[in-house]
């Protein structure tokens, strides 16, 4: 017989899934205790849903209609997310889609960055890519960083601005050496901070071996300064910049070709940047299906200034059969705790998780921060060449301690659904949350049967704000320990980027 506790999960978890795949022990400091579902049945999304976008281009080199990839950012009431439209097989796409909300979620407008690509007002590009969101509170502007594309030619990063969040200016180049890739923006917005108003792009050179580089602009994005490197020369990809309340910048990254996760950060406004430490080595399952994806950071910051690291890591599944998505934090930058499963479902389940988007609501701290965490999943991990996936979210009061259980928002959607690139079948690289007056969004791509050659795949975030309810069942994964001797169910990667443009040279003997 169920406890009344997980009586009244019912109306929050996955109705199909309560009774066979959860039945942790309730509390912080608990492990888990669970059995093996007898039959998996893929839950039914009734969460409603506003469509945000659509691919309005009809150019030939991308596949129509997809939207990848989304970035959010919140300030005060509003709330902008910038996104891929028109995925292109070979990299980027057609241009760069927005979608902002100035009421907290209950409206949006949406449209198209101008001046970037050929298809969009007047732009010199063949493709826009890698969208990520900030507010600059000093200048009173939002800015959009993006990728600008001219194969062979390199990318460059650009920033579009806007003092609204609904009329967009023509792009800024930031970059003008490098080959530019996954690059991510953030601002300085505490008043009482020396460095008030500074804006932080990081990106990485694929030329060099994904070099990591920072550019820095004290103007509202109009100017950039020089790219700098780290003082030991890193490399890495997928970096989010963060900044504490002292002005101190924190940049959580994948490292040694997705090895490991490391952190680096700037005490002088973006002048210098420290040497590179190690937050976690990282053991990842490669998803089955074709599906593009890899152990990225999503990495948010509290009101105190702890940083929160989310990322894929199949650590603690016996044979890496499957990623959950792991936790860890730090006040500094500098030390970081043991990587923390989040406890979405048991380590014997066959549930596979992957590309998450964590939120922390930044007026909440510590022991009582409120994070929330939206991610994509296989209910079955070994599910062949096809796979059916999910879109869930999970919530967190109490700084990550313990965790609601899981609710679906979108899905089943088939991966034969999805665009192809170069490196698989294509909903995303990062997604991404945000808490706006304290309410959680999430922003993501949900796919819908094809129309023929014609895809179906959008942008969505949901119509009422993200939240499990107050008495819900909490889940801790506190006693849980690491597989002895975990390793990753694959080699060491072949390429420096996701779209596999730039092999890694074999090492030469010695």
């Amino acid at each position: 017989m169920l406890s009344p506790a997980i009586r009244g999960m019912r109306q929050h978890f996955f109705p199909a899934l309560v009774l066979s795949l959860l039945s942790l022990t309730l509390g912080c400091g608990s492990g888990s205790a669970h059995t093996e579902p007898a039959q998996m049945v893929f839950p039914a999304a009734t969460v409603p849903l506003t469509k945000l976008s659509s691919d309005p281009y009809t150019n030939s080199a991308s596949q129509h209609a997809t939207e990848v990839e989304p970035d959010t950012f919140a300030f005060g009431s509003t709330i902008v997310t910038a996104f891929q439209v028109g995925r292109i097989h070979g990299g980027g796409a057609s241009d760069i889609g927005f979608a902002t909300s100035t009421d907290a979620g209950t409206t949006w407008n949406s449209g198209f960055l101008p001046g970037i690509t050929t298809f969009q007002d007047g732009g010199t590009f063949t493709a826009a890519s890698d969208a990520s969101v900030a507010y600059d509170a000093a200048h009173g502007m939002w800015l959009i960083a993006s990728l600008g594309l001219n194969p062979p030619g390199p990318a460059k990063v650009l920033v579009t601005r806007s003092p609204d969040a609904i009329n967009w200016g023509n792009p800024i180049t930031v970059t003008t050496t490098g080959d530019a890739d996954k690059n991510w923006i953030v601002c300085d917005n505490t008043s009482t901070s020396q460095f008030y108003g500074h804006c932080y792009i990081e990106w990485d050179d694929v030329n060099s071996g994904d070099l990591v580089k920072m550019n820095t602009s004290a103007d509202g994005g109009l100017t950039w300064g020089s790219a700098l490197s780290t003082a030991d020369g890193a490399h890495g990809i997928g970096g989010q910049p963060l900044v504490q309340p002292t002005g101190k910048v924190i940049v959580p990254i994948t490292g040694g070709v997705f090895g490991s996760m490391l952190a680096f950060s700037s005490n002088d406004g973006g002048a210098n940047w420290s040497s590179t430490v190690t937050v976690s080595s990282i053991t990842d399952h490669t998803e089955a299906g074709g599906l593009r994806s890899g152990p990225l950071p999503s990495a948010e910051i509290d009101a105190n200034g702890t940083v929160y690291v989310v990322w894929a890591d199949c650590r603690f599944r016996t044979n890496c059969s499957s990623n959950d998505l792991v936790l860890s934090t730090s006040a500094d930058g500098v030390t970081w705790t043991k990587p923390a499963r989040i406890p979405i479902d048991p380590t014997t389940s066959t549930v596979d998780h992957f590309i998450p988007g964590v939120a922390v609501d930044p007026a909440t701290s510590a022991s009582s921060a409120h994070l929330t965490l939206t991610y994509y999943y296989y209910l079955v991990s070994n599910c062949g060449t096809v796979c059916q996936m999910g879109v869930a979210f999970v919530s967190s009061q109490d700084g990550g301690q313990t965790w609601s259980a899981p609710v679906e928002l979108a899905g089943p959607m088939i991966t034969s659904w999805l665009p192809n690139t170069f490196s698989g079948l294509m909903v995303a690289d990062y997604i991404s949350t945000s808490y706006v007056n304290g309410n959680a969004f999430a922003v993501f791509a949900a796919a819908k049967a094809p129309s023929g050659s014609t895809l179906d795949e959008a942008m969505y975030t949901t119509t009422s704000p993200l939240a499990a309810a107050v008495d819900a069942a909490r889940f801790s994964s506190r006693n849980e320990r690491p597989v002895p001797h975990a390793k990753s169910d694959h080699g060491p990667a072949n390429f420096y980027d996701l779209d596999h443009e730039h092999p890694i040279p074999p090492k030469k003997n010695p």
